[in-house]
């Protein structure tokens, strides 16, 4: 299967309706997060059905998706590298993961690092140095950090939240609304497995925590509990 062959599929499917909708959702008016951003007006579930279909693609193709103007064709990119990751040996690993980073200019909006971060950066890092991980926190992209923080949700799902809420530590000043939202996403994870680890953070850190982010830490918590902490009842 050629890009141009998954292109024409991806044209063929597309919604202009829908796009219309998904632009104005992504936020890609000028001065947004998504300023330029084009959408054919596919659905995630589509998307997921093709990868099935073109699980073949080779690692140059998947690259040349991946600098698409066109956000579904660089997520559908995302998920076939994603695909190709859980595949792969040692080596092709290592080189899909290289890949990643230095394509993050082209994983631009939430929805593209949340669909690949964990399992590409988080998967290759889990049982090596996560020290790129602090230097991705660092950055002056809003994506970057936010690969830096969503990368560690593999991490919560093998029990290892060390990373997770260092980062949490390090983003608690991040002025991005994004950023708060996944930084309190990874937080309430890491409560579904172990409370007491989210609770001591919180005790330390939920009076300087950004609102947004500490509603989605404690989105699941009891209403009084909630309501305590976001009143700053919480010794």
């Amino acid at each position: 299967m050629t890009v141009q062959a998954i292109r024409k599929k991806l044209q063929a499917l597309a919604d202009p309706k829908q796009a219309a909708n998904l632009q104005r959702f992504f936020k890609t008016g000028p001065g947004d997060y998504g300023e330029g951003d084009r959408f054919l007006g596919l659905r995630v579930p589509q998307l997921r059905k093709l990868v099935k279909e073109f699980s073949g693609i080779s690692i140059k193709d998947i690259q040349e998706l991946m600098h698409s103007a066109i956000h579904e064709e660089r997520l559908l990119a995302l998920l076939l590298m994603v695909q190709h990751f859980q595949r792969s040996d040692e080596k092709g690993r290592e080189a899909l993961y290289r890949c990643y980073l230095a394509s993050t200019a082209c994983i631009n909006n939430w929805d593209l690092v949340d669909a690949s971060a964990g399992h590409i950066v988080g998967g290759w890092l889990f049982d090596k140095s996560r020290q790129p991980l602090y230097r991705l926190a660092r950055s002056a992209s809003l994506w970057e950090r936010r690969i830096a923080i969503m990368a560690t949700s593999f991490f919560i799902k093998q029990g290892d939240f060390a990373e997770t809420l260092q980062l949490a530590e390090s983003l608690l000043h991040d002025k991005h609304d994004l950023i708060h939202k996944a930084v309190g996403w990874m937080l309430r994870e890491v409560g579904k497995r172990d409370l007491n680890a989210e609770e001591q953070f919180l005790h330390k850190h939920y009076r300087q925590m950004p609102r947004t982010m500490l509603r989605y830490a404690i989105e699941r918590f009891p209403e009084k509990k909630r309501q305590d902490y976001l009143k700053g009842r919480v010794d």
